[in-house]
């Protein structure tokens, strides 16, 4: 088997980015049909732990069964977390630059009440405002019909993973830069998100970011991710990822990772039934998803396959979790099952593969736009009689 980190080394650019994407669909479609549920019940449903793709929960009575109706999740099915992150390659495809709050206002709301698209959930075309939560939702309420300033839309809203889910895009078009990843994800997500939900968006678009450098590893994402993580995020990935530390198999480490990562977790024991004190704003807490995601990945040691599969058999928000911990090993240069993938884009009516070869042309462009600010900056400091860069 080839080392973690001469397999990252040997990544070119698109291969990260496509592993990022693509790696991110396939965990949330892997996650979807068991989210919600915990990994005894898993265990119980299934006959065991979850080894790839497999039916929904409740079989063919996925149109009316409570409490998840009358989405179609599994068999393959991506749910929204994808449909948001290939909807925001989408705006980078249109701006072709950095992006800010303005951007999600003035592209990605009307992207999403607008645009009819093929839903797999739904197993309909429908606009897409229509399959997403209602932490998203929001964007519409507050950006198009509350005319909020772009910059201050997400506060009010309930604090979730909603914005995280879908920023491995702005981690990619900051490729080997995670502090720029995780500025412009903070800005992006003023618009969606506020406390710890946009802290978690700026920390997990860093961990995109940090997973593309030449040589990058499991234990070199989460010490940058420790090194920009402020308050609650920064504590529960930190008890998380040392407790992660001790187990090389997912198995072992379901319960000491939930057990790490419960104090901060608003949500509460009961999932499906949160605690008064919920997805409110703090700088104690944090959301549940981005640690674990973290650590699944540092018991797989960067493992594509093992970090996926220990973040679907945790329960609870497995598809986000999963679409974290795939986005971050995909980047790092772990493969994508090939089985997989394909059987995600052919039940979920989705080219896969389109998203990347889109944002690799975006990343190329704002890099070149990038170096050449740089440079006009550099001049206009060394004419002031400041430092040049040949200095």
């Amino acid at each position: 088997m080839t080392p973690k980190g001469e397999e990252s080394a040997g990544a070119s650019l698109d291969d990260r980015i496509t592993g990022a994407l693509v790696g991110a669909a396939v965990g949330d479609a892997l996650g979807g049909p068991v989210e919600g549920y915990s990994p005894d019940q898993i265990l119980e449903r299934h006959g065991g732990r979850v080894h790839g793709i497999v039916g929904p929960w409740n079989g063919d009575a996925w149109r009316t069964a409570r409490p998840i109706a009358p989405y179609h999740k599994g068999d393959g099915h991506v749910t929204d977390d994808t449909l948001l992150t290939h909807a925001l390659v989408r705006v980078y495809d249109r701006v072709r630059d950095h992006l800010d709050a303005y951007a999600i206002a003035d592209h990605l709301v009307p992207d999403l009440m607008n645009t009819p698209r093929w839903i797999p959930e739904l197993e309909a075309e429908a606009l897409p405002l229509h399959r997403v939560f209602l932490a998203e939702k929001w964007l519409a309420t507050r950006l198009h019909y509350g005319h909020a300033d772009p910059r201050e839309g997400g506060v009010g809203n309930i604090v979730n993973c909603g914005a995280a889910m879908y920023m491995a895009p702005v981690g990619l078009v900051n490729a080997a830069n995670p502090q720029g990843a995780y500025a412009e994800a903070l800005d992006v997500t003023g618009a969606h998100q506020s406390s710890y939900g946009r802290e978690a968006a700026g920390v997990f678009a860093a961990a995109v970011a940090a997973a593309t450098a030449p040589g990058a590893t499991a234990d070199s994402v989460v010490g940058v991710c420790l090194s920009l993580a402020k308050d609650g995020t920064r504590e529960a990935i930190e008890r998380v990822c040392e407790t992660a530390a001790h187990h090389r198999d997912f198995e072992s480490a379901l319960t000491p990772v939930r057990e790490a990562v419960a104090p901060y977790d608003t949500v509460g024991p009961d999932y499906r039934s949160p605690s008064l004190g919920a997805r409110r704003p703090s700088r104690l807490h944090a959301i549940e998803e981005l640690p674990v995601a973290l650590g699944m990945l540092l018991v797989a040691d960067g493992d594509y396959r093992h970090a996926v599969l220990g973040s679907v058999n945790y329960g609870r928000d497995c598809d986000s979790i999963a679409t974290m911990a795939g986005a971050i090993a995909g980047a790092l240069g772990s493969a994508v099952p090939e089985e997989w993938s394909k059987q995600v884009a052919e039940a979920s009516r989705l080219d896969l593969w389109e998203p990347p070869r889109v944002l690799a042309g975006v990343t190329r462009e704002v890099f070149a736009r990038d170096v050449e600010r740089r440079r006009v900056h550099e001049e206009s400091v060394a004419r002031l009689g400041g430092p040049s860069c040949s200095a």
